[in-house]
């Protein structure tokens, strides 16, 4: 099969392409580049396409590098074609960032690709993967190790945020929409050489790629040619069980996205709730892609998750006891919880949606007191018994309490709680219990405790805000007045 009926096969088989849309085509000067975009400017009159050419000279091979540029300029201008070059100091950018070379110059040049996309308004992105490029990305990514998502290697039509860039893009709501082909894919690099030598093209060498110092060369000079001695036909292997995998794959992601859906309680920028006896239910591979998922959701730029630390959180979010918690890259922390598991950063305090205070607060008796930074207060009133219908003392309303008048008295307080708390829960005979364990007993999550406000007289602790009242002020045939606490939230009248 002809190379350009190779390409147009695998365009039309991934659909690539929409007829009549500009197309952004990454041109290095190399052969894979240069081949992709004499295909496509022979193949533009079929798909109605509108080329545009961009190169970004790196930074890394000095004079070479600029000599690259001038040939791709030069190039661009002989067939008539529109081009966008710019430089970037990738050596500064990896020191900066913290990554390798090669990582920094893929950031680089992908964030680069997409801001040219947007520019001139197009949503396609074309580059020159090729077949034996497939090959040393599904071996790079078994070596590291992978899932199937790794182990599918690079896909003919990807979104360009699943390449997690990082800060690199320009505009990320706009990159957001962009799309990544690569029309190459299945031509083995041979092929793309032999293309170039019978159509008179003369692409740049870039000596880069015999330093085995970088990891991907060292796959391809030295891993591949001994892998090859094996079984001579390794590379084909390959690149089958890429397609394999990237078929599994998607099987497993709708199991993901239903399982996801099932399991989920609450998701922000910041936190990922799952409810834990539902997680706890599912097969173990979706065990593990939930957690997988999680982390990539809360950490977009990270590529990279090692098996290490999504095994040792799933070992604890299935086993662990309430409170325990496992080391996430980036960061972030699991916690089991009593009914859920939380992934989140270190240190995460979960949003409340009850009144709290930071401080002790003296409360108006009777009166409105707010509570400081919240929409919260709490109204306070008082009513004397014959005036008071007995219903309302059963009415379950969470944030109100009725208290003996007469015992609390009016020198009333609103604290959070401190480690040596105690008081006798209502109900329970007199009998007293630490604040603590109090709020295990009743399953208050750990990261809440501290902001439970607790309201206090002379010392002694009179309501545990929202979960019990203390025995001891409770409402009895001999109370002559009652005090009627309720918090209310938002403005308006108590």
């Amino acid at each position: 099969m002809s190379l350009l009926k190779q390409v147009k096969e695998t365009i039309e088989e991934y659909s690539l392409l929409e007829r009549g849309e500009p197309v952004v085509v990454g041109v290095s000067g190399g052969p894979d580049s240069l081949c992709l975009l004499h295909v496509l400017k022979r193949l533009a009159p079929q798909y109605e396409m509108a080329l545009h050419v961009a190169h970004l000279e790196h930074g890394i091979r000095g004079e070479e590098s600029e000599a690259d540029a001038r040939f791709v300029s030069d190039l661009a201008r002989r067939w008539g074609l529109p081009i966008t070059m710019e430089h970037a100091n990738v050596p500064r950018l990896a020191e900066e960032e913290g990554l390798a070379i090669e990582e920094a110059a893929r950031r680089a040049r992908y964030g680069f690709l997409a801001w040219v996309a947007i520019e001139i308004g197009a949503r396609c992105i074309a580059v020159g993967h090729n077949a034996d490029d497939q090959v040393e990305t599904v071996l790079m990514h078994f070596l590291r190790g992978s899932g199937l998502a790794g182990l599918r290697g690079m896909l003919p039509l990807s979104p360009l945020g699943e390449l997690r860039l990082g800060q690199v893009l320009r505009d990320s709501s706009l990159a957001a929409d962009l799309r990544l082909i690569r029309p190459l894919l299945e031509v083995p690099r041979s092929a793309i050489e032999t293309y170039c030598r019978r159509k008179g093209l003369e692409p740049r060498f870039d000596r880069s790629n015999l330093d085995t110092t970088y990891y991907r060369n060292r796959l391809r000079h030295e891993l591949l040619p001994t892998l090859e001695s094996y079984n001579p036909n390794v590379r084909e292997v390959l690149r089958r069980t890429a397609q394999v995998m990237a078929a599994d794959y998607e099987l497993l992601r709708q199991g993901l996205e239903e399982a996801w859906g099932q399991i989920l309680r609450q998701e922000s920028q910041e936190a990922i709730f799952f409810d834990l006896e539902g997680w706890r239910s599912l097969p173990l591979s979706l065990r593990r892609s939930t957690l997988r998922e999680a982390i990539h959701r809360l950490r977009r730029s990270l590529r990279n998750i090692n098996w290490v630390h999504v095994e040792n959180a799933r070992r604890v979010a299935e086993r662990g006891e309430t409170g325990a918690q496992a080391t996430l890259p980036c960061h972030l922390m699991l916690t089991v919880d009593y009914n859920h598991l939380l992934v989140a950063e270190e240190g995460y305090l979960p949003p409340v949606s009850w009144p709290t205070v930071e401080a002790p607060l003296p409360i108006a008796v009777p009166g409105t007191t707010h509570l400081p930074g919240t929409e919260w207060r709490l109204v306070a009133q008082l009513i004397d018994r014959p005036h008071f219908p007995g219903a309302a003392l059963h009415s379950g309303e969470r944030w109100q309490a009725f208290l003996d008048a007469d015992v609390v008295g009016r020198e009333l307080i609103l604290r959070p709680r401190r480690p040596e708390d105690r008081f006798q829960p209502l109900g329970m005979g007199g009998h007293s219990q630490r604040i603590r364990d109090f709020m295990i007993n009743v399953k208050v999550p750990a990261a809440h405790r501290d902001r439970v406000s607790l309201l206090v007289a002379g010392g002694r602790i009179l309501w545990v805000c929202g979960w019990r009242e203390d025995e001891r002020a409770r409402v009895t045939e001999s109370t002559q007045r009652i005090l009627w606490l309720r918090f209310v939230r938002g403005s308006g009248a108590g």
